[in-house]
Parts: C-alpha cells; structure tokens; sequence
C-alpha cells in the first residue's frame, strides 16, 4: 500500500485506524486524487435524478456501498440506504427534498397571537386603560397558572 510495500492491515494498525477506514481513504485517493480527502464546506443537495442514478448503478451493476459512495462521492453510506428505504416505502417521489424544521404558522395562529397597535398617539380612555389591565391580568394568571401546573408535573416525578 505504501512504498515500503507494507500491507493496509499492519499499515492500519500502526496508524492506529482501522482497516476499512483505510481501506476507504485509498479507494477514494485512488478515485478523486488528494482533493478527494479534504473536508467538504457546506451541506450538499443532491438531486432525485442523481439519488435514482446512484441506486440503478448499485442495482444494475451489484456495487456495494462503499464502491458507490467512493464512486459517486457521497460522504457516507447512511445517504445511499435511506434512499433506498424512501424509494421503496414512498417511490421516485419518496427521494423529492423535504422541508426541514418547524412548520411556519397559519395565518389565523398568527392574528390571534398579535396584539392590536394603538394608532394615535392620544391617552388612552378610562375604558382602554381598564381593558388594557385587563388583557394584562388575564395573561399573567394565565403564566402563573401554566408555571404551577409545571411545578405539580415536576413534584409528580420525584418520588
């Protein structure tokens, strides 16, 4: 493997790696050149076309999983399986981008969460003052009431 003609195993074992770690490592180098082992910047997206292409080499031309991934540069072999799981549980569409993260909220989770802007810069009636205080009340019982159910689930779980 290197000029001393030593073999990957008691190459890996005096690098301390394993061999298949190795073993990856040469393919790749042998592959895609030094460039190949640098880090990679950024997550990459990889297209359905491309997923479909990586899949059928696998199928049509029995690579394993490390061959495909060396060949195709994908950085593990975890991309390959789940594609294959997606395309298998949900087909071509199963291997479509997904959003990721949190869901935006509705229009109406929003309008019910927004408070009313006071437009004009004139005190407020007795009346708005009250309902103002009151909004505000009512909200901080509604804390409260939230933080001592917390502090009874809390007291719940110590036994």
């Amino acid at each position: 493997m290197d000029e001393q003609y030593r073999s990957a195993k008691s190459l890996s074992k005096e690098l301390g790696i394993t061999y298949s770690l190795l073993d990856t490592w040469y393919r790749i180098f042998k592959h895609q050149g030094a460039s190949g082992l640098l880090p990679r910047k950024g997550k990459r997206i990889f297209s359905p076309s491309f997923k479909l292409s990586v899949l059928r080499a696998i199928r049509e031309e029995r690579l394993s999983l490390k061959e495909a991934r060396v060949r195709f540069d994908l950085s593990s072999d975890a991309h390959i399986i789940n594609w294959q799981k997606r395309l298998d549980e949900f087909g071509p569409a199963g291997l479509e981008p997904q959003a990721k993260g949190r869901r935006p909220m509705t229009k109406k989770a929003n309008q019910q969460i927004k408070r009313k802007v006071r437009k004009s810069n004139k005190p407020l009636s007795r009346e708005e003052e009250l309902l103002q205080e009151n909004e505000y009340l009512r909200a901080e019982n509604a804390l409260l009431k939230k933080l001592q159910a917390l502090a009874q689930e809390e007291n719940k779980r110590k036994p």
